[in-house]
């Protein structure tokens, strides 16, 4: 069976400055389409069609885009995070939780709404052995400003560090998993985190430290799309990857 995809768009898009005051950032447009645009090109290129996406911020803005893009994207699914489990709590695991009661027991993708991958690498995420958690590696210059995975031999996940001032690897979280349903009882134990947040990767380390989780090196381009100059590299990137 295909697994669903949980697309993570909820965050206010700080980093993108005035850009991002009165859209949410996964819906900033490049190239006369907004960026959410092309991620859910490739998802469904990559046969990844049970599509949900977690919105927050600006989640009127979300609604506007299914409409104007459901002949494309058809059976689009969206879950408002705020209505979901509220917003005292916030960080990157409250999507995860927000899609709970929907995804039950079934292994499931997640991705980060402001990134961009290759079809070949979507899909292999979706045809990934199912025993195992999944996290997606890339290769970076500078890796300080990222979570860097820490790997055994066997390209088990040992640990998560994040955003460490002399990481001792330049291999980076690129924010796309799959998950088995097991990563909902290890998010039942992540507590606030230092920069008071709930984490996804608490729950991540949680199961890595059971020998749950493996990396799997992204082999083609990956966008982190999140502040204002990274619009000229995604539009680059779109000109030489996406023919429709």
């Amino acid at each position: 069976m295909i697994p669903p995809i949980i697309i993570a768009a909820a965050g206010r898009g700080t980093r993108m400055k005035e850009l991002a005051q009165a859209t949410p950032k996964h819906l900033i447009e490049v190239k006369a389409k907004p960026f959410l645009y092309y991620l859910l090109f490739h998802i469904y290129k990559a046969g990844l069609k049970r599509v949900i996406i977690v919105t927050g911020h600006l989640s009127a803005e979300f609604d506007k885009f299914i409409k104007l893009y459901n002949a494309e994207f058809p059976g689009l699914q969206v879950v408002n995070q705020y209505e979901a489990v509220g917003q005292e709590k916030y960080g990157s695991l409250m999507p995860l939780l927000a899609v709970r009661n929907i995804i039950q027991s079934e292994p499931f993708l997640v991705v980060n709404g402001d990134h961009l991958y290759s079809v070949r690498d979507l899909d292999v995420f979706r045809q990934v052995n199912q025993d195992y958690n999944y996290i997606a590696a890339t290769t970076v210059d500078d890796p300080t400003k990222f979570g860097t995975l820490v790997t055994d031999s066997d390209s088990l996940l040992v640990r998560i560090d994040e955003k460490v001032p002399e990481p001792v690897t330049n291999l980076i979280n690129a924010g796309l998993y799959r998950f088995t349903p097991e990563i909902f009882s290890a998010a039942d134990e992540v507590t606030i985190s230092p920069r008071g947040e709930y984490e996804i990767t608490d729950a991540i380390t949680a199961l890595a430290q059971q020998k749950k989780v493996k990396i799997v090196s992204l082999q083609d381009y990956w966008l982190d799309f999140g502040r204002p100059e990274d619009i000229a590299v995604a539009e680059s990137i779109i000109d030489n990857n996406y023919k429709t």
